[in-house]
């Protein structure tokens, strides 16, 4: 099994993905073949972690897929690596709401049976971080802290007296990083500025990250706790695998039809494995960038829209007139078509006052409101992705609002944490705000492929 290691820390904004990335791109310069991850639903600091790599950032949530599924999806991801880096989410112990450790940073890490290096904010304290330190470590005995990375130190008199507490500790230091605000990635209303918008400047950001990490943190000492995980049990997740154990016997008739997946700027919250699920059911993906070309994919039977920023892009989405009639005569034609979120957008009438493609009756404007979190949803409506009855998890994370919220037809009914429905099921268009994990139901992408090959 691959070496790996969780980086963690007592809360958010404590400098985990600083860390976890620097050490992900030192490392990788080092010649491993390093395996990104990221604890939770988040899209945008699996970008950094692919830019820091050079492979796929995967996200391993215990809430959207289950615990079961956790260590099968890391090892699938992992394979073929020197070694794995997972990013945690918020603090260690912060789970899904009113549900314990559950999708956990903690949890995790006890999935993967993995080392956890906490990453500690130490700019405003000295001797108490040792407390902070031991108390993060001794909460749930299940969970090996193995090390401590002080982040934002501010002098060599602040490090030393940092660590002649941590002493005592029984956690050894294993990097001490000073304060340096100009490699810190920008930030907007739903977090860091995604890769794709910064390519240029982000590439020198993760580069400074690595320097920051080779200087400040023990490599020789984190490899060698990243080795001592032992073993995990149990067979690598295999795309081909769930999506023959989601077909329910159903067969799918037709050709090798031509999917189109937006991407680009715009369009840039994925998981990875969607696109391998559309392919291990019989699917050609091609991804196209709605910001700049003008017509969709020679071909294109179906069409997948993901997360993204489109309020940012409003203007050049709406500029690029000929795609957005292109992608309203595909749905017109009745060519199946999935869109969250972003998706849900860019497919309604129009945007903060900018004309979008028109297929679902509905205004989309930017809101103050901040709407996140996790959801249990049950499909009210049978469309291109799921029979009625079917139940998933998913996660909000948005400040947009549509009006109305929901069609005719909805696509979902949210029964936790509150009751509602929500979303669009309109011929073959299924539209919604809710991200999912196709990993956790993978009959959705059999079903999807399953109705572009019937056209």
């Amino acid at each position: 099994m691959v070496a790996r290691l969780v980086i963690a820390a007592p809360s958010s904004g404590s400098g985990k993905t600083t860390v976890a990335t620097g050490l992900m791109a030192a490392f990788a310069a080092a010649g491993l073949a390093v395996s990104p991850h990221k604890v939770g639903p988040d899209y945008i600091d699996p970008g950094y972690h692919a830019l820091a790599t050079g492979r796929p950032g995967r996200n391993l949530d215990a809430y959207l897929c289950g615990p079961d599924l956790v260590a099968p999806l890391f090892a699938h991801g992992a394979a073929g690596c020197d070694l794995a880096v997972v990013e945690g989410v918020m603090g260690m112990y912060d789970g899904a709401a009113g549900q314990g450790e559950l999708a956990s940073t903690a949890h995790v890490a006890k999935l993967l049976r993995a080392p956890v290096v906490l990453v500690v904010d130490a700019s405003s304290q000295s001797r108490s971080v040792a407390a902070l330190v031991h108390g993060f470590a001794s909460w749930d005995p299940e969970v090996r802290v193995a090390g401590v990375i002080l982040n934002k130190v501010g002098s060599d008199r602040h490090e030393a007296l940092l660590r002649e507490a941590l002493d005592e500790s029984g956690v050894p230091v294993l990097g001490a990083l000073r304060r340096a605000p100009q490699v810190e990635a920008p930030s907007r209303h739903l977090g860091l500025v995604p890769v794709a918008e910064r390519r240029g400047d982000a590439v020198e950001s993760v580069a400074a990250l690595a320097a920051r990490v080779r200087e400040g943190c023990d490599l020789e000492g984190l490899l060698a706790l990243a080795r001592s995980a032992p073993s995990l049990s149990g067979d690598a997740w295999d795309p081909a695998a769930a999506v023959a154990s989601g077909a329910s016997g159903a067969g799918r008739a037709g050709g090798r039809p031509r999917i189109a997946v937006a991407g680009g700027p715009a369009f840039t919250f994925s998981y990875a494995e969607h696109a391998e699920l559309l392919t291990a059911a019989g699917a050609e993906v091609v991804t196209f960038d709605p910001l700049h070309e003008e017509q969709l994919p020679d071909g294109t039977a179906g069409l997948v829209i993901g997360g993204g920023f489109p309020e940012v892009y409003a203007p050049e989405l709406s500029a690029n007139e000929p795609l957005r009639k292109a992608v309203a005569e595909l749905a017109l034609s009745g060519a199946p078509v999935a869109a969250e979120c972003a998706g849900l957008l860019y497919l309604a009438r129009e945007l903060d006052g900018k004309p979008m493609c028109g297929v679902l009756d509905t205004k989309a404007r930017m809101s103050e409101r901040l709407t996140l979190g996790y959801r249990e949803a049950v499909a009210v409506s049978d469309s291109v992705l799921a029979a009625t009855g079917t139940r998933m998890r998913g996660h909000e994370f948005h400040r947009t609002t549509v009006e109305p919220g929901a069609g005719p037809a909805p696509a979902w009914g949210l029964h936790r944490p509150e009751r509602r429905v929500e979303g669009f099921v309109q011929a073959n268009v299924h539209a919604s705000y809710l991200h999912t994990h196709w990993a956790a139901e993978p009959g959705v992408a059999h079903r999807f492929v399953g109705r572009c090959a019937a056209r």
